[in-house]
């Protein structure tokens, strides 16, 4: 199999889509959105279908929002002080949400997906605060489809404008998104300010 080229991709391409754009859910640096973005770039050369990229990156993030969202929820985060890896998974959920800042709406559970960490923050935020299993669910739904339409259509759109070779395209489209994403970050932050919504204590022994 010939990863250099889209050919060689194939479907191997939902096979790293499911596991980064999970894995993104508690560890904002996973590079989902490259993985998202180069199957659009794919699908803009007709190795894949765009539709399918689409429909297992939002899948992949409901999951991820659910499972942060009911760790929290259900008071289980002290799990993640167990371990060296659980620790620092757990005071990065707490920076992450003191970077985006305070809000647990459902429309910043729906938008702050778009900013640097904000789905980690507003779903571990959401949990924290209470907020309807039900409604947090819709919502992060909904939010996952337009996420995962985004991130697809960059891919695809500058695959089908540049026809460069797909991993050209992919990066032009991660470069796109980050610095729009960078952009609205800074005027979130801007607007709410770098105050933390948790309550939660983060009483954790230092890492030895």
């Amino acid at each position: 199999m010939d990863l250099s080229t889209a050919e060689g991709w194939g479907a191997a391409i939902y096979l790293w889509i499911i596991p980064m754009v999970l894995g993104d859910a508690v560890f904002p640096p996973v590079p989902s959105e490259m993985a998202v973005i180069t199957g659009g770039a794919l699908a803009a050369q007709g190795t894949v279908n765009p539709w399918l990229v689409g429909l297992v990156a939002a899948s992949a993030s409901w999951l991820g929002d659910i499972v942060v969202f009911q760790l929290f929820k259900r008071r289980l985060s002290h799990v993640l002080d167990r371990w060296k890896w659980g620790r620092r998974v757990h005071r990065g959920i707490h920076e992450a949400i003191a970077k985006a800042g305070r809000s647990s709406t459902y429309g910043a559970i729906i938008g702050a997906r778009f900013i640097p960490g904000g789905r980690l923050a507003t779903s571990a935020a959401a949990g924290i605060a209470d907020v309807s299993a039900r409604g947090f669910s819709l919502c992060a739904a909904l939010g996952g489809v337009l996420w995962a339409v985004w991130q697809t259509g960059l891919g695809y759109f500058a695959g089908s404008t540049t026809k460069l070779p797909f991993w050209a395209s992919s990066l032009i489209g991660v470069g796109a998104g980050l610095v729009i994403g960078l952009l609205v970050g800074v005027i979130v932050t801007r607007r709410r300010g770098n105050r933390s919504p948790v309550d939660e204590p983060l009483d954790t022994p230092p890492d030895p």
